[in-house]
């Protein structure tokens, strides 16, 4: 009771977003498959179907479970992708300044590093590892799976457009997140977002026709949202005007601008894709494409309306307790999905300085952002049973999660092997709560009336999926700093004075705030300070061109002294550098360089700016030695 009460006054001041935040970022890691790294948080897992893809002679080793079992389902997957992608790149900023770039980066490449591997030609792409109907026949840990791991592909004689427009989308969207601290990797992720772009338009067909098993599961409505979904995202990516003229010439056929949604999800991205062209008409990029793109508009504010009870009737359906509630299977996946796409909408519409004409009444960008908050809210507990729909979350959140690894011990402390119908008759049937508490996993969550069964029978309310949580990664970071204060330099213009150059306004001081979190979870080699290191790094790429058959690239490395005292004498090594560098002296070892002497240190809080220029990766950077 004093809990209850406590976590009820607690919601008089707001919820602790940052912690939701980061509970949600571990359940991407429950959810890995493979190999797990060294630097992995949930310790109860361990390493699964490590021999994926190998009948067929492919590597399909990683990736992410979709759900509570054990398959790889390649659409949900991919969606879930783009969607960690689009906080990345919509709340970059706050997700830095909550100190977690870095497990964004890492859940993100994660995904993008499996469907490279999965993408073995330019019109192959590997959509599925497992059967799910002879993996829901077992309950057991991925640890010790027993089931069947065939993989199934799409090709051009199988197509599946809807799949590798989604993986389109996802690689492009990735692509754009990891531009500023990995552009080799980036421009990989874009290579194959085109090439599975293409092989979507040109081999046209419905992926769970070329896989029938995936069917049951994950039946897709249609491919021609994803098409447009992934032109978009791809046109976001390239500033290449051939996918907008996509977008535009295909408005008609494909539906972009003839359906009106009410739902956004891993198979219905046509509202997705409504409001991400209304931004290139903001941004002012629409030219010869304007009218198309304003037809695009009014549906993407369709759907807004329709999230806000203010469409004339023609809303989303809600519960007494104010939830959108659209399916009866894993409703909050939808919940969070749109609560993120009205969010987003949310921040274009007050850029534009703008409001929202719904047949209901006007409404202003800030009523849109507190609807999508109310969302949020009510997933973490603000509703009528006050529990909270996020696992791990406050105090008192549901424990008979529908999950195998979560609802068994691990294997630390049951080293014997769970079998398949063991499984049923020890664990899926046990009265108790699941002796491992999946951090940050959102349920399918309540029925229509806001009423809930904490039991893992009730799959349709108490299984998590990845699609689900998702969008909460931007959800999370934006409204922590919005209502809980995280310093942030977004208030008032100011000037910071460094030892080597004037930093002239918080626009460019935000650029390399954005880059704090890139090293350190993504590259375990390139760690660029440990942490008795009195500087910090921030990396990015600032220019690209073509010199012959090779791209060279400009980095711009920001040298921060984070310590409490004057840094001098400090010396740096480069490895992997191959061209000019400017900013530091050169030493009489290759690739060593320390502070130019007339800067005589660094004052805590200062920064140095170095530039330097060559094709490939970017050079790793490491503290000799400071006095």
């Amino acid at each position: 009771m004093v809990g209850v009460l406590g976590f009820q006054a607690k919601l008089a001041n707001g919820f602790d977003y940052l912690d939701a935040l980061d509970k949600s970022l571990l359940f991407f890691e429950a959810q890995r498959s493979g190999k797990l790294p060294g630097d992995q948080r949930i310790k109860w897992r361990g390493d699964s179907a490590t021999q994926d893809g190998y009948p067929q002679r492919v590597n399909l080793v990683g990736g992410y479970y979709d759900a509570g079992d054990h398959v790889k389902f390649g659409l949900p997957m991919a969606y879930s992708v783009t969607m960690l992608s689009w906080g990345a790149i919509q709340n970059r900023r706050e997700i830095t300044a909550a100190n977690q770039m870095g497990h964004v980066l890492s859940a993100i490449k994660w995904g993008t590093d499996y469907f490279i591997k999965a993408h073995t030609q330019p019109y192959v792409l590997w959509g599925q590892v497992g059967d799910g109907d002879s993996d829901h026949y077992c309950w057991e840990r991925p640890e010790d799976m027993t089931t069947p791991r065939t993989a199934y592909k799409i090709d051009q004689n199988n197509p599946g457009s809807d799949l590798a427009g989604e993986t389109a989308a996802a690689l492009a969207a990735a692509s754009i997140v990891f531009r500023p601290y990995d552009s080799s990797y980036a421009d990989l992720l874009l290579a194959h977002a085109k090439q599975l772009f293409q092989f979507a338009d040109k081999f046209r067909g419905l992926y769970d026709d070329s896989i029938p098993c995936a069917s049951k599961f994950y039946t897709s409505s249609g491919y021609a949202d994803e098409l447009l979904w992934a032109s978009s995202w791809l046109y976001h990516a390239t500033k290449d005007r051939s996918y907008l003229k996509y977008v535009s010439d295909n408005a008609a056929s494909l539906g972009g601008t003839g359906w009106a949604v009410r739902e956004f999800s891993w198979d219905n991205k046509y509202a997705g894709a409504q409001i991400l062209l209304y931004k290139v008409l903001l941004d002012g990029e629409g030219k010869e494409y304007t009218e198309v793109l304003k037809q695009y508009q009014a549906k993407a504010e369709f759907f807004v309306c329709a999230c806000l009870q203010k469409n004339s009737g023609y809303n989303v359906p809600k519960t007494p307790g104010g939830l959108l509630y659209l399916h009866e299977w894993n409703n909050l996946q939808y919940v969070s999905a749109a609560a993120f796409l009205v969010s987003v909408y949310s921040d274009y519409l007050a850029a534009a300085y703008g409001v929202l004409k719904c047949p209901d009444g006007v409404v202003q960008p800030s009523e849109i952002l507190s609807f999508s908050k109310s969302q949020v809210d009510y997933i973490l507990g603000k509703n009528p049973k006050a529990l909270s729909y996020l696992v791990g979350y406050g105090p008192a959140y549901p424990t008979h999660i529908h999950h195998r690894g979560s609802s068994i011990p691990s294997k630390s402390i049951l080293p014997e092997i769970v079998g398949c119908v063991d499984g049923f008759d020890k664990w899926y049937h046990r009265p108790e709560g699941n002796p491992n508490v999946i951090y940050g996993a959102l349920l399918g969550g309540p029925d229509k009336n806001d009423n809930f069964l904490d039991d893992r029978s009730s799959y349709e309310q108490t299984e998590p999926t990845i699609s689900g949580t998702a969008p909460l990664i931007g959800l999370f970071s934006k409204f922590q700093e919005l209502y809980q204060g995280i310093q942030t330099f977004n208030k008032t213009k100011f000037k910071v004075q460094t030892s080597c150059k004037l930093i002239a306004d918080y626009d460019i001081f935000a650029n390399l705030l954005q880059v704090k979190e890139a090293h350190r979870p993504i590259h375990p080699h390139h760690h660029l300070t440990s942490i008795q290191d009195p500087v910090t790094f921030y990396h990015t790429v600032t220019k690209t061109w073509v010199t012959g058959k090779e791209t060279q690239y400009r980095h711009q490395v920001v040298i921060k002294n984070t310590s409490e005292k004057t840094i001098s004498s400090l010396k740096l090594a480069f490895d992997h550098l191959s061209g000019p560098l400017w900013g530091l002296t050169a030493t009489a070892v290759k690739n060593t360089f320390e502070l130019p002497q007339w800067m005589h240190g660094l004052q805590p809080g200062a920064e140095c700016t170095v530039v330097y220029v060559q094709g490939g990766p970017q050079a790793t950077i490491s503290v000799i030695s400071y006095e």
